[in-house]
């Protein structure tokens, strides 16, 4: 499959959000998740980086 998890990245730890993440909607206050399953969640910060062989989104706090 090619979904992600997608964590919080913060002085070299990572926390994880959500697994399965299906999209990543930034908007100008932060971004959206949803999951395969439909879950959604919003979260405040922007995105630091992207691992895609790994299947990681890593999001920085606001």
């Amino acid at each position: 499959m090619c979904e992600a998890n997608a964590y919080f990245k913060k002085n070299g730890t990572q926390t994880l959000i959500m697994e399965a993440v299906d999209k990543v909607e930034p908007d100008e206050d932060g971004i959206r998740l949803v999951s395969i399953f439909g879950e959604q969640k919003f979260v405040k910060g922007h995105i630091h980086s992207l691992s895609l062989v790994d299947h990681k989104v890593f999001i920085a706090p606001a």
